[in-house]
């Protein structure tokens, strides 16, 4: 059982032959119940900071499991972000790859249309050089035979083709 100031100020104490000075007792009871007051008030003061202080403490524990939840949540995103990215970018460099083979096969494509164009051209050049040669040829010929000599030999008249001539009009 506590005793309380009520307690002390109420005791009664009994009475003996040459007992206690009554006013002593009863002015060190009165310092007593002071003190004794003044112990219960800090006693309650502290109870009541205690409380205020484990209230704030529960509210603090509250904040750090959410702050802590919270960085579970953003490392979570910032993984499942990376994770986005990564794929991403794996698909932007296929797409890329994808995009390089086709220029080069393009490119290869084109090569080998214009190298096969090239041997066409060198074809139809030799064609055209060997029948230009044998044009030219040809024409030597003609030049070295013997009719030119054999047209030389033609006299004719310039009266004759006057008289030719107006006998036509």
């Amino acid at each position: 059982m506590s005793l309380t100031p009520v307690d002390i100020h109420n005791k009664e104490f009994g009475r003996g032959f040459r007992g206690y000075d009554e006013d002593e007792v009863n002015e060190f009871l009165d310092q007593v119940i002071k003190e004794f007051e003044l112990i219960i008030r800090e006693k309650k003061e502290l109870e009541d900071k205690l409380a205020s202080m484990n209230e704030r403490l529960g509210h603090f524990s509250t904040i750090e499991d959410t702050l802590h939840k919270s960085i579970v949540v953003a490392q979570e995103a910032a993984e499942e972000v990376r994770g986005n990215a990564q794929k991403e970018a794996k698909l932007i460099i296929r797409e890329a790859e994808k995009n390089a083979d086709r220029i080069v096969n393009e490119s290869l494509s084109k090569a080998r249309k214009i190298a096969l164009e090239i041997e066409d051209l060198k074809k139809q050049s030799k064609v055209f050089r060997t029948r230009f040669k044998l044009l030219i040829e040809a024409q030597l010929d003609l030049l070295g035979s013997d009719d030119w000599e054999h047209l030389m030999e033609y006299e004719i008249d310039a009266s004759e083709l006057k008289s030719l001539q107006e006998v036509e009009d």
